[in-house]
């Protein structure tokens, strides 16, 4: 399942799920009724799970569209139920598990009661089953109790056979840990090229890098001050370059005064003083060559999105999906 929420983390929902549907993805994930709708409406035929719980007015189309839902209460099931019967049709649902998470869906130790409801509902086919690693990429211990208990639970239910679709594994659960009774798995970040286990970057490629030009190139003299606030003054005469790309496209505020840098011009060049809406300002006095019309990446092969959100104090995950639409996304 190619999860593509969140307008594919901030890659382009429609242009990234098609590759993803192209390729043959068992499932395109997605967080609602609006994402599914933006892929139906693109053309794309490939088969759309909703990962989060949803509300009774969002049914009636999840059920006229054929979109997989996971439940998580009796009361959503039987509503979906109602619905499916009235279509005259057998919705396939997927069940989700709180093994831990805490955002959704049946409690562990409830299940052995639920299913018997759950089974006779006629209308729907309880075709798989699935749970979330909240702690993956920080507590080892906890999620290989969580992949234990969920065997167990499958075990108990009936077995492997009991569920067409078994998932848990999220992309550091994928990375980092064996999973070997789910036959589904729920990749997200990995995706992208960013690993949530840093010693598994290196398998991964750079999918989006982020880019800007250079509209100014000057050198000012020591004692200058940058940016707003003039957290930053020039301790020496410096060429200073400004980048047309700020807060207001996504470049986080956040990494001001953290020693972000770029690359331009064949070298890595520090951010100076605030992050501005619409612009920023570096250092290029190492890089005399640098001219307006310069391209400066602020993200990408030379320099890791999951450097960029350390300094920021975030997660790769909020970088991607925080770049604004006033940038244009150009796919190769």
């Amino acid at each position: 399942m190619a999860v593509v929420k969140a307008s594919a983390y901030g890659h382009g929902l429609e242009k990234v799920a098609k590759v993803f549907a192209d390729d043959g993805v068992a499932f395109l994930g997605v967080a609602n009724v609006g994402e599914a709708r933006r892929i139906r409406d693109a053309g794309i035929d490939a088969r759309i799970y909703l990962l989060g719980a949803t509300w009774d007015a969002e049914r009636a189309e999840i059920v006229a569209q054929n979109w997989t839902p996971c439940l998580s209460s009796i009361a959503e099931a039987d509503h979906f139920n109602q619905l499916a019967a009235a279509a005259g049709r057998r919705l396939k649902v997927h069940l989700a598990i709180d093994s831990g998470m805490g955002r959704g869906g049946f409690l562990i130790q409830e299940l052995s009661e639920t299913m018997p409801v759950l089974e006779r509902m006629e209308h729907l086919e309880i075709e798989g089953i699935g749970s979330h690693l909240p702690s993956a990429d920080e507590d080892e211990a906890f999620t290989r109790r969580q992949i234990e208990d969920f065997r167990n639970l499958i075990e108990s239910l009936g077995g492997e056979r009991r569920f067409k679709w078994r998932h848990l594994l999220n992309s550091a659960g994928l990375l980092g840990y064996d999973g070997d009774l789910c036959n589904l798995t729920r990749p997200g970040l990995m995706l992208y090229g960013a690993s949530p286990l840093a010693e598994h970057q290196g398998k991964l490629s750079t999918v989006m890098s982020l880019k800007s030009r250079v509209t100014l190139a000057r050198w000012l003299p020591a004692g200058h001050g940058i940016s707003y606030g003039r957290d930053f003054v020039t301790p020496k005469a410096t060429r200073v370059a400004t980048v047309g790309i700020g807060y207001g496209d996504g470049y986080p505020r956040h990494l001001s005064g953290k020693g972000a840098e770029v690359y331009v011009g064949g070298l890595r060049c520090p951010v100076l003083g605030r992050v501005t809406m619409d612009q920023i300002m570096i250092d290029v006095s190492a890089a005399p060559d640098v001219m307006e019309g310069d391209e400066v990446e602020l993200f990408g092969s030379h320099i890791p999105v999951v450097d960029v959100a350390e300094k920021a104090g975030t997660i790769a995950w909020e970088i991607f999906t925080g770049i604004t639409t006033r940038v244009t996304r150009v796919y190769v």
